[in-house]
């Protein structure tokens, strides 16, 4: 039966976000509260950087950098991003401006903008000499749980180190990645609906645009005839809250772009139900699997619009 109303939708989404839930594996409730342990701190010029520990899993540590404006003012507060990084052995160095190329340090550049960011460190590289040595630790804890499962669970517990965090201004929390980190985006923002507005570079929204069936994210399983699942379904469960996607087809090894319309189009029926106009959006930059300056600046501007760089 078709839905041609919010209330049929709101009951059809309950549904569908149980479904993909059931899909992606179980995962043990988090540990409360949360707890930062500092493990290093140094100032660069207007802003602080810190690498932090905190427990993930229960029982299980996680790294990542927390960048933050140098003179914080009590009682005032900022807008805050979960900044997700791509595949890289790096990690959270790349991307939190430890060390790497300029444009994939994407938290320290929005930092720079006015935003407290979170780096967190994706779980195949927490304690594990290889991708697969990984997912297979992870499995030895959760047998039926997908490695995307895991990737979400972290990337919601990242959501909760900033909300922990008095500075943070809670309404205004945002998400980005670039191409693994765009994958991570995609699901926080599906699954958390504290996240206010994301932006997904390069993530590759079809399952045959990218690697989706490795072992760390969703397994052949989604190769099986007849799997019932699809990406669009997430897309709207993202709706209405504003959602960019950044592309670089035909460039070389792009992931998004015109193969991505299919997936956008099936979704923006459910857009269309809310009031407001639908904030889906695909940007293609035909540079290829990267993010160019001009798209950088696209990006910095949507995450401005909709979660707002300045502190209040």
């Amino acid at each position: 039966t078709s839905i041609t109303d919010l209330t049929g939708w709101q009951l059809r989404r309950k549904q569908l976000r149980a479904d993909w839930l059931d899909f992606l594996g179980p995962m043990p409730e988090p540990p409360l509260p949360v707890k930062l342990e500092i493990l290093n701190s140094e100032s660069l010029a207007d802003i602080t950087r810190q690498l932090i520990r905190y427990e993930g899993e229960p029982g299980l540590f996680v790294e990542g950098y927390l960048l933050q404006p140098a003179e914080l003012t009590p009682g005032r507060k900022f807008p805050a991003l979960v900044a997700l990084h791509q595949t890289t052995d790096a990690s959270i160095d790349e991307i939190a401006g430890v060390s790497g190329p300029e444009e994939m340090q994407l938290g320290l550049k929005l930092a720079r903008r006015g935003y407290v960011v979170f780096c967190p460190r994706c779980f195949l590289w927490q304690n594990a000499p290889s991708l697969n040595a990984a997912v297979e630790q992870h499995r030895a804890r959760h047998p039926r749980t997908t490695g995307m499962a895991k990737m979400l669970y972290d990337a919601r517990r990242a959501v909760d180190v900033l909300d922990s965090l008095p500075q943070v201004d809670r309404s205004r929390i945002g998400a980005v990645g670039h191409s693994l980190g765009a994958k991570e985006a995609l699901y926080l923002a599906a699954f958390d609906d504290r996240i206010q507005a994301a932006v997904a570079s390069e993530g590759g929204l079809t399952f045959s645009s990218t690697n989706w069936h490795a072992p760390w994210y969703l397994t052949d399983a989604i190769r099986r005839p007849g799997f019932p699942r699809n990406h669009h379904e997430l897309l709207a469960l993202i709706a209405p809250r504003p959602f960019l996607i950044l592309g670089g087809e035909s460039g070389p090894g792009a992931a998004d772009g015109d193969r991505s319309w299919p997936v956008i189009q099936a979704a923006l029926p459910v857009w269309k139900l809310y009031p407001s106009t639908p904030r889906l959006v695909l940007l293609n930059h035909r540079q290829g699997h990267a993010i160019p300056p001009a798209a950088y600046e696209r990006l910095a501007q949507w995450l401005e619009i909709y979660c707002g760089s300045k502190s209040i």
